[in-house]
Order: structure tokens, then sequence, then C-alpha cells
């Protein structure tokens, strides 16, 4: 007599979650979008210098504004925090991760090392209004006695970093969470800056 097959159920599977600051975005796109324009202008009427120059410093500058506004990222799946910052990508198993805080900026800490999510601006101004809002205790129900009075407000940073704590505290012990820290240069990023720096430092020179 055969025993029956032992049913297994799969665990849950969550969606991955990307985190990015969409005022970072906007303004990025409008001042690429002006250097091109000024640049464009100087490229196509500007003396052999002016030309030069105006290349090194959008070969400079681009980048420094990708660098800061539309590359930085927070990605994070049932694995691992991928963090983007301006020059590093840090990969984080859950495993590895102590604390995630905000004080004046958004980071994540490891057993020896934290890192800055830049992703994830902290605003005191909008972590003093959500505060206020929490001591003046819950707005009064425009209809019915028993309404639902929501949520206690939480300022952006605040309510991002809550719902990745609770992602790796769901997932820290998952053998496939497990590993050690790897950060890696956006070599991509840094040697069109360093190439446009020394380039426009010669030709300031000259």
């Amino acid at each position: 007599m055969t025993s029956p097959e032992r049913s297994t159920t799969p665990a849950p599977q969550y969606a991955q979650r990307s985190y990015r600051s969409p005022a970072a975005l906007a303004g990025g796109v409008l001042l690429i979008a002006l250097g091109l324009w000024l640049g464009a202008d100087a490229l196509l009427r500007g003396t052999p210098h002016t030309k030069l120059t105006t290349l090194f410093a959008l070969l400079l500058g681009v980048p420094l504004v990708v660098a800061f506004s539309l590359r930085p990222l927070v990605r994070a799946d049932e694995d691992r925090l991928l963090v983007r910052n301006p020059f590093r990508t840090i990969t984080l198993p859950w495993s590895a991760v102590q604390e995630l805080r905000a004080t004046f900026s958004a980071e994540v800490l490891t057993d020896d090392a934290k890192y800055q999510l830049w992703a994830i601006p902290v605003s005191l101004r909008q972590r003093k209004k959500a505060t206020r809002q929490a001591a003046r205790g819950p707005a009064r129900p425009r209809f019915g006695l028993n309404a639902d009075a929501g949520p206690v407000p939480k300022a952006m940073a605040d309510q991002t970093l809550a719902e990745l704590r609770e992602i790796q505290q769901r997932s820290a012990y998952r053998d496939t969470a497990r590993g050690t820290p790897e950060a890696r240069w956006s070599y991509a990023v840094l040697v069109p800056i360093l190439v446009g720096a020394v380039g426009l430092a010669v030709m300031v020179a000259l």
C-alpha cells in the first residue's frame, strides 16, 4: 500500500517594489533639456574654443545631473534590497540588513556599513505636518458616528521605510535572502564626469 503524496503549498509571491523621487526626476529632465538646448546653440554658433569648452561642459554636467536626479533608485523584492545611489550600486540580501531609518536622510545599516538611500528624500516639513495631524487626532467623520477615521498620517519617507521594514521582517529568514552585501562603482557615470572635468579645466586654462 502506497502512501498518498504530500501536497505542498508554495510560499506566497510578492511583487517587486521600486521607489524613486518624482521631484528629482522632473527636475533632472528639465535641467538636461535646458543644458542640451544651450549647449546645442553654442556648438552650432560658437568659435572652435567655445565648441570644445561646451562639449566638455556637457560631458561633465549631463552625467552629474543624471547621477543625482535620474539614477537614484531603491528596489525591493523577497530576497534583497537594491540601492542605486549617484555613483554606486549596493545589493543587500535581507539577512544582511540590520536597520532602516530616517533622520535627516534615509539610511540602511548593515553589520559594518551604512548606506544612504538617495531615492527616498526626507522632508522635515512633511514630517512636522504629519506629526501635527497625528497630535490633533483623527478628523471627525462627516457622516455616521462609526466611520473609519483612516490611518495615522506619515511623511512619505517614513511610510516608504515602514513598507521596506515589513518586507525585511517577512523575508530575512528565507534561504534565498542570505548572502553578503555587494557594492560596485558606476563607471558609466564616473568616467564621463572625469573626462569632462579634466577637459574643461584644460580649456579654461587655455
